[in-house]
């Protein structure tokens, strides 16, 4: 089993760790969950916050210790409190005494709090309202603050943290695991601020890793604790002077130097896994103050993602003599077996930690193996393993660091760094299947012989919904006929128009056990969209039942509006990949036809006042991408309905609707949809990127003629081709 990273240095730091008198990790997720939902209060604060702040709240919060401010007001006050100095200076001079931030680390008495404040400052300023709204800052005129009687020197502290909540945007971060494992870092930088800086360098200054400085103000966010714990540790008239601040400018030797300082002292890289951001965004689509809440629950078939950002370092110098035939490769244990990503031990002897890898992987995964080989006859393909180790997922989430290391020969060593896993969005895709009867038995003989040869009423077209991992979660249904067939003239007939409705229905098939590709459909349908077509208008409408009315327009232009009188979001459905979905087209070859493919679901709130994308789909290959927020049965709706209608619009099988049988895709396991992503790699294999910057070659199946075209053999049971052709390009 890999050990952990600490070794003699961990336990020799929590042998003397400090007892800080707030607890780091609740104050960071409080922290965090203001910054994140600061722009639904106004966003970036101005003068007239800084008045309120100055004239109203301070002479208040010196007398009240347990209220929480105006969101406006708080936000000044935490950016006050950030500089640390600055702000015992201030409380000094206007009141004797440091004025502190009430300790609440809990929502539900947080929100006790604000609303006593409400009723408390309701009564002491009556003409001042608690909600700011209008709070305009022109951060290009400054005699907006003398008109607003604001300080100039609180405004100007305030506007280095404007880009605070950006920062700390890195949907891994509020998971307690990783603050618990930045405590620790927190306490360490410390250590190296008194042990090193203090008495030996005092000329260095040391700048916070992205882990450190988010525990840094959240331990400032407190200014009494804080300055009891740094006075105790004896470090207090230091660590201004010796650590740089957040916004404050420096030059990247200063940063390589607290790098190296860093890794003399603990033997362990200085920069960890959860601190990419931009990486991040373009691995898979994250909202930073997108709610906990997943409507999806309630499906018990649809299993939920989760993802994880790891970072693999390596140190060390290979002295072997075949070392220009030697190389390591990474693989994980499950979920994407065919992984193999190669890099040769030439290229990798350091005397320091260097970044090798960086990956997003699904916990699913399990664990990542790291081979060390040694090819046999100069390439990768043919080689020999030497050894590997293995670093399991669950093994290191029990390590306080996150972190574990293995020595892979005498003189290397690999440590892998891992984030909590966080919930990702839902993958499904819709695979073709055998054409159903009104009851949801499988069309076949199989199902006739075990009915006594009682004909079969009905046909509907069928789509199995897979999950991620190649599990089935839904069954879709598309009514086409009715009647019934026999050998002879009796065949099942197109039903109306208006009648051909679709059903979701939830769970998997029940499987007969003589015939492992024949059964039934599960019984609980959980959502059905009905057709309705207005001609002198050139429009169809989708009547979900889960309140929503799909409308597409077409004729000149092609538009689609989504209503729901029960939602107060504005939902627009927007062709192509838009928003964080958007793909650089200076990079690809994508054309005109291929974007078409894709809607974007963009919804507008209180929140989110530009909109956010909480769904992609893409109509012709029937696969969606969507939010936790987002109903997994609307979105199937969704996505057949414009199939079917694009179907009809364009007078052709575009969306694959005519096949009538299984097609076989890959094992499971084997190279999982989105279960491994190298966002930044040049690796070609577009299994390792964003699915829809190539959804035709991640989501294509196995099941291929050389000229590319699937096999189609059908029953004469299902009913006759021109059934099908009739009821879906009339």
């Amino acid at each position: 089993m890999p050990s952990s990273s600490s070794g003699s240095h961990g336990q020799e730091a929590r042998s003397r760790e400090p007892l800080f008198s707030v607890d780091l990790a609740a104050a960071a997720c409080r922290l965090l969950a203001f910054l994140r939902s600061a722009p639904a209060h106004g966003g970036a604060v101005g003068p007239p916050s800084v008045r309120r702040y100055e004239e109203l709240w301070m002479p208040l919060a010196a007398e009240e210790a347990m209220l929480v401010p105006p969101p406006d007001v708080q936000l000044v006050w935490l950016c006050h409190c950030f500089h640390h100095e600055s702000y015992a200076a201030y409380c000094t001079s206007r009141f004797g005494r440091l004025i502190n931030r009430p300790l609440i680390l809990d929502a539900d008495n947080e929100e006790y709090a604000s609303d006593r404040c409400r009723d408390v400052w309701a009564a002491r300023y009556p003409l001042e309202p608690f909600d700011l709204y209008n709070n305009d800052f022109d951060g290009n005129k400054l005699n907006g603050i003398d008109k607003n009687n604001a300080n100039g020197e609180i405004v100007k502290l305030i506007r280095a943290y404007a880009s605070l909540a950006a920062r700390f945007a890195s949907p891994f971060i509020s998971e307690g695991v990783y603050h618990v494992a930045a405590k620790r870092r927190y306490v360490r930088f410390l250590d190296l601020v008194n042990k090193r800086v203090c008495t030996t360098r005092e000329d260095t200054r040391l700048v916070p890793s992205f882990d450190i400085l988010l525990m840094w103000l959240a331990h400032q966010s407190f200014p009494v604790s804080y300055s009891r714990d740094m006075t105790a540790m004896g470090i207090r008239d230091n660590v201004a002077k010796m650590v740089v601040g957040y916004g404050e400018v420096v030059s990247e030797e200063v940063v390589e130097k607290t790098r190296v300082l860093w890794e003399e002292t603990y033997n362990e890289p200085y920069d960890m896994a959860g601190s990419d951001v931009d990486t991040a965004k373009q691995a898979f689509y994250w909202q930073a103050a997108a709610t906990e809440e997943d409507v999806n629950r309630l499906y018990k078939g649809l299993q939920p993602r989760f993802l994880m950002e790891v970072l693999v370092f390596l140190k060390g110098e290979s002295n072997s003599e075949h070392i220009d035939n030697e190389f390591l490769r990474l693989r994980t244990q499950r979920g994407h077996r065919s992984l193999k990503l190669n890099k040769p031990m030439s290229s990798l002897s350091c005397k320091t930690w260097q970044k090798t890898w960086h990956l997003y992987c699904e916990f699913a995964t399990r664990a990542l193996t790291i081979e060390f080989r040694r090819s046999t006859s100069g390439c990768f393909r043919n080689s020999k393993l030497l050894k590997n180790v293995s670093f399991s997922w669950n093994d290191m989430l029990h390590e306080e660091s996150l972190v574990l290391t293995e020595g892979i020969d005498v003189s290397m060593r690999v440590m892998v760094s891992i984030t909590p896993p966080i919930q990702a969005p839902y993958l499904l895709k819709c695979v073709p299947d055998r054409v159903t009867d009104d009851g949801g038995a499988m069309v076949s003989d199989v199902i006739l012989r075990m009915r006594n040869y009682r004909p079969q009423e009905g046909r509907w077209l069928t789509r199995t919904v897979l999950d991620y991992g190649g599990k089935e979660c839904f069954v879709i249904r598309i009514r086409i006929g009715r009647g019934i067939w026999r050998r002879g003239p009796e065949t099942p007939v197109a039903v109306k128009w208006e009648d051909r409705s679709i059903e979701v229905r939830e769970g998997t098939w029940s499987y007969i056990a003589s015939a492992t590709s024949v059964g039934y459909a599960p019984e609980k349908v959980v959502g059905t969209a009905i057709p309705s077509k207005d001609q002198q208008e050139n429009k169809v409408v989708w009547s979900f039942s889960t309140g929503d009315v799909l409308t597409v327009q077409f004729g000149d232009d092609l538009n689609f509006m989504l209503q729901n009188k029960n939602s107060y979001e504005e939902a627009r459905l927007l062709v192509g990949r838009r928003l964080s979905y958007s793909i650089n087209k200076d990079i690809t070859s994508n054309n005109r036809s291929e974007e078409e493919q894709y809607l974007t679901l963009v919804r507008t709130s209180p929140d989110h006042p530009d909109g956010k994308a909480t769904m992609l789909l893409n109509w012709k290959l029937l696969a969606v991408e969507f939010l936790p927020e987002e109903d997994a049965v609307f979105v199937l709706l969704l996505c057949m309905s414009i199939a079917r209608t694009m179907t009809e619009i364009r007078r052709e099988d575009v969306a694959g609707l005519l096949v009538r049988r299984r097609i076989r895709e890959g094992r499971v396991g084997q190279r999982d949809w989105g279960s491994v992503m190298l966002p930044n790699s040049p690796s070609l294999d577009p299994h390792l990127q964003p699915w829809y910057r190539n959804a035709a070659s991640v989501l294509s199946s196995t099941e291929t003629v050389p000229n590319g075209v699937v096999p189609i053999r059908y029953s004469p049971a299902d009913g006759k081709d021109e059934l099908y052709r009739q009821a879906l390009i009339p």
